[in-house]
């Protein structure tokens, strides 16, 4: 405010001075705009203040400042830019900004080295979007092919990228251009008949971009260019139409005996996976499976591991029942150009293509909603319908390939819903690292409740469990404080009144992070499930197991929202948001461009509080029993209005409460549970939540705890296309629930569920190379660890196009472990490579008789493990063996030997020695 007060004062010609600031360096005037363009005393950037007058009518307060303004009225801006260019030696340079005067700046650089240089751009101290763009700098005089523009660094999802292509005095030869990358990128050229070529392309999701320009089947110079594309991604809906075959096998089984076996198919290429069970109504079991090859294919029926009675079985596949996408028929201008806010309707014919499922996924600036109807004559009659213009991806499979022309780029137009969109972006940098014995600390922010109803249980890799110290940080920030035994991943348990906190149960490693990246984010709060217009709305953010990156936090819907973050320093965050309107909200956290899991949130805003903030609740139950009514309170508190009240069952059935006036403005509430599980009530009151709202209570022996569920084997880990893989799902002492299996990849997937002795098993085989994701849920909550990262290697055995999703979803019975035995303890999964590991000093070559010997360790580029160091001589161990960690896996060793001959020194970074180990060590 001095500041402000100090150059109003300048302006009109006072004596006032500027505060925290140097000078007023420049200053320019006309009759509409006033800019004063000023420096820091730090120097490090130069903001330019804006002054736009005689457009803001004051009030007696002057909107907050420490004085009204008398002859005219003013409102400043200050807005702080800097860029640098980071060289190819790696020193830095300062290009210069020049202000266009219309919202624009330019920036110009005179290059004095030649390669890949890297502009940083930051606005108000955040980099802008896209920085840091990349760009190379090249001596190459004429008669070479050369490409420039902005398209060859960086571009936005959903906007055609451009660049050119000089071929002046190149001679003759063909020019041929590709780009790879997340997306299709459909690719247009323009010969300018000046020997230039100018070429755009559309890329339509974030990601990196692999832009190749050959002449003469060579690459030009820079080629291929690396183009980081930024944006918030497509929204993207997508259907599945089964089209199975069926085979009847011999072999009589009633409903019980169908859950506990599980069927897998071979090929006669060797691809073998899982495939679906029924029970026909003959009694028969019946098999479905998408057949991808002609010929004699085995099925294998198994009951908890074993064959049952004339398994495995043949059955024979002709070469009309496969699946061909390229004998699809897709008809319709549907699949080129669009409308908004209308059907827009294509026709698909499957009829003489065999037998295969058909997946639809539409991309684009809005999630389209898909509709399929199948006519009388066996042809598919698809719409879609739009809210935004833009361009659309049309991604068609049949059989996981592929039909002729897809994907399609559709371009639509017309009128969008004029929805508004703000976004933040902010650095996380990583949470310090936690050792054993030290206290541990993880917070989260949950207002109008108290810590008498909070409870908090913390579980070692070993298997052991003890209670956590939870502490009222300040007023509706809570933090739990354990102190660790053992290295690894801990679960940690926070319930309010016996329920999980949204995000709860948390992951907490201890030690080296096993694995980093957007996957591991984790997101809850109020905030993302409901929120009310004109006052601020907040849920958490925890990225301490993601490691460091940037968290971006976007929000789209009716009106523009204020976004607020605080970082509380321990890898967590507060982030809070404001709307004006009511309405359905989209909330996007993205962490390093990658969604965080369950993201998109879709968030209801409802009209602001009025009286409903008056209401209370009385004598609400702890628990609940099923078909025995519940009821409790509300007192109005002098507030007018109506009062409304249901209840959303765990299964998501939705049943009006009974409402009584007891007395004048008391009001008793009344429902009756079928089901046990957490049940969810809604009180509104003029159509508008109470501030308790939705109020939650346990019916039931609800015991389903996905705290306690875990799971491991092959499946998690590394896989190979076109091989059945499976894992294991323990839910012994997780008590029964619901067990939901989601995974997202370059290919659909084809997975089944049985129960074995331990829990559940699940099994699948990807068909394409590339990430998986696998999402684990029991009873709508993340267990620990999902989602997985999986990565698949191996042939592609289907086409990739867009992200594509399978699920399976289990009632699970009550499983209970054999024996107390304990597990010990649990070495974490480590991500490391032992052969980038280095070690010097003559402790490695000679040594001397009662010295001490000593050498170094350099594991800082191999990742996170455990440094295991051993000494042998002719005698056995030697005597004293010391190790001290320097900081960022570096470490020094030494040892003392009391015995001359021939020793063996052994180097490990986790199970594998490090080069040059063991290392043979004369005394």
């Amino acid at each position: 405010m001095a500041f402000m007060s100090g150059l109003w004062n300048s302006i009109v010609g006072g004596n006032g001075k500027e505060d925290n600031w140097n000078d007023v360096s420049v200053f320019y005037s006309d009759k509409k705009k006033k800019y004063v363009s000023v420096s820091e005393i730090d120097k490090e950037a130069v903001p330019i203040v804006f002054a736009e007058a005689h457009k803001i009518t004051f009030n007696k307060t002057g909107l907050g400042l420490a004085y009204t303004p008398i002859n005219f009225l003013t409102i400043y801006h200050i807005d702080t830019r800097q860029a640098e260019v980071k060289m190819p030696s790696g020193h830095i340079d300062q290009p210069v900004i020049e202000d266009n005067r219309d919202g624009t700046v330019s920036i110009k650089y005179d290059p004095r080295e030649e390669g890949v240089h890297e502009l940083y751009v930051k606005y108000n101290g955040e980099h802008v979007q896209g920085s840091p763009y990349k760009f190379h700098v090249d001596s190459i005089f004429s008669g070479y092919v050369t490409a420039y523009g902005p398209g060859l660094t960086s571009g936005v999802s959903g906007e055609p990228s451009q660049f050119t292509i000089s071929t002046k005095g190149a001679g003759a030869g063909g020019l041929s251009m590709a780009v790879e990358g997340p997306s299709k990128a459909e690719i247009t050229c323009h010969d300018n008949k000046d020997g230039t070529v100018a070429v755009s392309y559309l890329p339509t999701a974030p990601g990196e971009y692999k832009i190749s320009v050959r002449f003469g089947d060579k690459h030009i110079k820079g080629s291929p260019f690396i183009a980081k594309v930024t944006g918030e991604g497509r929204k993207r809906n997508q259907i599945s139409v089964g089209s199975c075959s069926e085979v009847t096998l011999p072999g009589k089984v009633n409903d019980n005996d169908i859950r506990s076996l599980n069927a897998s198919i071979q090929a006669p290429s060797g691809l073998e996976e899982p495939c679906f069970l029924k029970r026909l109504p003959s009694g028969n079991i019946g098999i479905s499976f998408t057949p991808r090859e002609a010929g004699q294919h085995i099925v294998s029926v198994k009951k908890m591991g074993v064959h049952i009675q004339n398994s495995p079985f043949n059955i024979t596949v002709q070469e009309q029942e496969v699946g061909d996408a390229k004998k699809v028929k897709v008809a319709g201008t549907a699949l080129k150009e669009g409308k908004t806010q209308g059907e827009n309707t294509f026709t698909v014919d499957t009829r003489n293509a065999g037998y295969g499922g058909l997946s639809l996924s539409i991309e684009g600036p809005s999630k389209a909603e898909i509709q399929c109807a199948d006519s009388t004559d066996g042809v598919l009659a698809i719409s879609y319908k739009p809210t935004e213009p833009g361009y659309y991806i049309v991604n068609l499979k049949f059989a996981d390939h592929h039909v002729e022309g897809s994907p399609f780029t559709v371009k639509v137009s017309g009128e969008g819903s004029n929805r508004q969109r703000e976004k933040i972006q902010r650095q996380r940098d990583p949470a310090p690292l936690t050792e054993v014995g030290t206290n541990c600390k993880l917070t989260f922010k949950m207002p109008g409740i108290t810590s008498f109803d909070l409870a908090a249980t913390v579980t070692s890799p070993g298997g052991v469990s003890e209670d956590a110290e939870i502490q009222e940080v300040e007023d509706g920030l809570y933090s739990v404080h354990f102190v660790p035994k053992e290295l690894g991943v801990h679960t940690v348990s926070v319930k309010y009144r016996e329920i999980h906190i949204p995000g709860s149960p948390f992951q907490f490693t201890v030690g080296p992070l096993r694995d980093s990246g957007s996957h591991l984010v984790k997101a809850g709060g109020a905030g993302l499930e409901r929120g009310e217009a004109g006052r601020f709305n907040e849920f958490n953010v925890w990225t301490r197991e993601a490691g460091a990156g940037q968290l971006a936090i976007s929000l789209e819907g009716p009106s523009k929202a204020e976004i607020d973050f605080k970082d509380r320093r321990d890898g967590s965050c507060d982030v809070s948001y404001k709307v004006d309107e009511p309405g359905e909200y989209r909330i996007g956290l993205k962490f390093n461009e990658q969604h965080i899991p369950d993201s998109p949130f879709k968030v209801y805003i409802s009209p602001a509080v009025g009286d409903a903030h008056l209401l209370e609740v009385a004598q609400f139950p702890d628990s609940a029993q099923v078909d025995k009514p519940t009821q409790f309170y509300i007192r109005l508190n002098g507030a007018k209005g109506s009062l409304d009240g249901r209840v959303i069952s765990p299964s998501g059935k939705t049943d009006d409460c009974f409402i009584q006036n007891i007395d004048g403005d008391q009001y008793s509430i009344r429902f009756m549970p079928r089901e046990n599980g957490v049940h969810n009530i809604n009180v509104k009151f003029n159509g508008v939540h109470i501030p308790a709202s939705p109020l939650r209570i346990k019916v039931g022996k609800d015991d389903a705890d996905p705290a306690a569920v875990h799971a491991h084997g092959p499946g998690l880990g590394s896989v190979k296309t076109g091989a059945k893989t499976d894992l294991i799902i323990d839910t012994c002492n997780a008590g029964a629930g619901i067990l939901a299996v989601t995974m997202d990849g370059p290919s659909r997937v084809a997975m089944d569920c049985t129960e074995v002795e331990e829990g559940y098993k699940v099994r699948y085989t990807p068909l394409a190379p590339g990430f998986y994701y696998m999402s684990v849920k029991y009873n709508g909550h993340h267990i620990v660890g999902s989602p997985f990262k999986i990565e698949a290697s191996g042939e592609n055995l289907a086409e990739i196009g867009a992200q594509e999703t399978s699920s399976v979803t289990v009632e699970t019975v009550q499983k209970v472990s054999k024996g107390a035995q304990k597990q010990g303890p649990v070495l974490p999964h480590f991500k490391s490579d032992a052969t980038k590991v280095t070690s010097k000093g003559m402790g490695l070559k000679k040594a001397y008789l009662n010295k001490h010997n000593q050498f170094t360790v350099h594991a800082g580029d191999a990742g996170n493990n455990i440094l295991y160091v051993g000494i042998y001589g002719p005698k056995g161990p030697c005597d004293e063996v010391q190790l001290k960690h320097k900081g960022k896996n570096n470490y020094e060793c030494w040892y003392v030997v009391r015995d001359r001959g021939e020793y063996i020194v052994i180097v490990k970074w986790g199970d594998d020695h490090i080069p040059g180990s063991p290392y043979k060590v004369e005394v």
